[in-house]
């Protein structure tokens, strides 16, 4: 089917829009790869000997062979978070994968992984954001070797994934193949354990209630089941062709993860400098695999930590994306999948009625996503309409289910959930952000009513136990933004937020912080920019001004007349307490110079992008 015309109008305006940047980006990457495909050609006997000093003699004999490729392993295991535990046993199926495909594999290094879930509303969560970078960073520092002709990166979670996206465009003459690790399987009901957070919030249910309807929701290996940013990250590395088809949410510790593991290195040997597909990430990742990207995000109802995700990704390969793109797009693609937040249903069970399969055949049959790009098994995302199994032990792929196993999780087209993506841009007075809507039900879309301000997440919370709050209002919480704080998440906030509207008052939330890809039941404009330290209108706000958050039109607004808007001086914060414990202090560097929500918050800047 034709592509709509939408999408193609989206896609043209961000070509046009970065050519000059692409062109550069480009450049550099054909100028790497033509000093010679074998990076370790350039290396003198000395840097060799150190590289391959500690491997076994079978393997430095391949070493030595510059026709054989050497794949780099960059994980982000950790035996502490349950996403990540599972990667312990990959790098030595991709080694014994690697040889049997005629290529080695080396462990070239380890990223850092934090869990939002751990640290949400505690001081760490003011490192997340910034780890994002710190995990490109130090793909960098794997990758900085020069022995590696392709690379595959292990890694499930928030920031972990876009930090190697980052780090693997920086290496753009590289092949990148990602290996995920896959979900825990299923525990509890997403309901059950949001009631029990509810009563606790309450003060109706004590914490080992608490604790142990949580301990029953996250029980074992794998990622969470809900879909926040992790998953959303899963979806994202499939549908723009990274992961082999399939592979983002098959379970860890069953054999076909095992055998989707090992099929990954043999794929990456066939796309290395030395094989016969050779495909650099920073040539196969383009404006039409970005589209796809954002596409993915609305079709599913993915998490909102993405609009900066995404545009940070783009950028790192020199395309410049923005929420104007998000909010065209958001009109016309589909909502084609309910899983909580925004449904009953956690991953397993969309994975089951169809999974990833099914909703890329959907958006293709429909014209709502580029065919014709490039991914890790060829040109054409048609691929990945397939979805693996073992026959007898064997990995083969099969087509997608025609039909949904599940149509109160996974819908066509052609009878979607809503008409549109549900994610919106917000734009007023106040400044720029965006909202999810796709969890929040039509009369709760549209709040105006006076503003109760906040500097800290705690002070809110304070503010409810007291009682204070029974009443239509917009909770304004500022000066959370990436320069105040590392722009932490505010998930914290959402059980208290979800009474006050289940008791029938008019509630919302605008805040220049994040939002858990985890929530969306009440109305909350984020991401507001440019953020209160760096001067933005946020800081303008009084307690008792009238906030209009309209997710029906977008508008975000103060209904203060223009001439007291223009007048008053900017709030001030005492942030002091941000900037020492939990190792704060060694991230002012980032907080200094991080930029605005929608250039993707990014602490660096390319060479592209002064």
């Amino acid at each position: 089917m034709a592509l709509h015309p939408t999408l193609s109008a989206v896609t043209d305006r961000i070509i046009a829009r970065s050519q000059t940047r692409r062109s550069a980006y480009l450049a550099r990457v054909r100028a790497a790869a033509q000093q010679g495909r074998v990076e370790r050609a350039h290396l003198s006997c000395t840097n060799l000997a150190h590289a391959f000093a500690a491997m076994p003699d079978t393997v430095k004999i391949h070493l030595k062979e510059e026709h054989r490729p050497n794949l780099a392993i960059v994980s982000s295991y950790n035996d502490m978070l349950s996403a990540h535990q599972p990667l312990a046993a990959f790098p030595a199926w991709l080694k014994e994968a690697a040889l049997a495909a005629g290529a080695t594999a080396q462990f070239a290094g380890g990223v850092p992984a934090m869990c939002d879930g751990v640290t949400q509303g505690q001081p760490g969560m003011e490192l997340s954001l910034f780890s994002r970078d710190v995990i490109a960073m130090s793909t960098a520092v794997a990758l900085s070797h020069q022995m590696f002709d392709a690379a595959l990166y292990l890694g499930v979670c928030d920031k972990i994934v876009p930090g190697l996206m980052i780090g693997a465009l920086s290496f753009g003459h590289l092949p990148a193949l990602f290996v995920p690790a896959g979900p825990m399987t299923t525990g509890i009901a997403n309901d059950e354990k949001a009631k029990v957070r509810q009563l606790y919030a309450e003060g109706k249910v004590g914490r080992d209630a608490l604790l142990e309807s949580e301990c029953q929701s996250y029980h074992g290996p794998g990622t969470c089941t809900f879909y926040g940013t992790a998953n959303s990250n899963q979806m994202l590395m499939e549908i723009m062709g990274l992961h082999l088809p399939g592979a983002a949410f098959v379970n860890p510790n069953t054999p076909l993860r095992e055998e989707l593991t090992r099929a990954a290195a043999a794929q990456a040997a066939k796309i290395a400098a030395q094989g016969e597909q050779f495909t650099p990430v920073g040539e196969m990742i383009d404006e039409k695999s970005i589209v796809n990207a954002i596409i993915g995000l609305l079709a599913t109802g993915g998490s909102t930590n993405h609009t900066m995700h995404i545009v940070a990704i783009a950028r790192a390969a020199g395309i410049d994306v923005n929420w104007d793109d998000f909010d065209e797009l958001s009109a016309i693609i589909p909502l084609l999948v309910r899983a909580y937040p925004n449904g009953k249903a956690d991953v397993n069970h969309f994975h089951a009625a169809g999974g990833m399969g099914f909703v890329i055949r959907e958006l293709l049959s429909a014209g709502l996503l580029h065919e014709d790009v490039g991914t890790v098994m060829g040109r054409g995302l048609s691929r990945y309409t397939q979805e693996p199994w073992l026959d007898n032990g064997e990995l083969k792929w099969r087509d997608a289910p025609a039909v949904s196993g599940d149509d109160s999780v996974l819908r066509t087209a052609a009878n979607p959930f809503s008409a549109d993506g549900g994610l919106k841009l917000m734009a007023g007075n106040i400044g720029r952000g965006v909202i999810k809507v796709s969890a929040v039900k039509a009369e709760h879309r549209v709040v105006e009513a006076p503003a109760v301000v906040f500097h800290d997440q705690n002070d809110m919370l304070a503010a409810f136990k007291r009682g204070e709050l029974e009443k239509d209002f917009v909770a304004v919480i500022r000066f959370q933004g990436p320069r105040a704080n590392g722009m932490p998440e505010l998930h914290k906030l959402t059980p208290a937020l979800t009474i006050l509207q289940e008791r029938g008052f008019k509630v919302a939330l605008v805040t220049d912080g994040r939002m858990s890809g985890a929530s969306g039941k009440v109305p909350a404009a984020i991401h507001v920019s440019p953020e209160a330290l760096s001067g933005g209108a946020i800081g303008k706000i009084k307690d008792g001004d009238l906030i209009r958050v309209n997710a029906e039109t977008g508008e975000l607004s103060a209904l203060v007349s223009q001439a007291e808007w223009d007048a008053r001086e900017q709030a001030q914060a005492d942030l002091s307490h941000n900037e020492y414990g939990i190792g704060r202090e060694l991230f002012a560097v980032f907080r200094h110079v991080a930029d605005h929500a929608e250039a993707g918050a990014m602490s660096f800047r390319h060479p592209d992008w002064k």
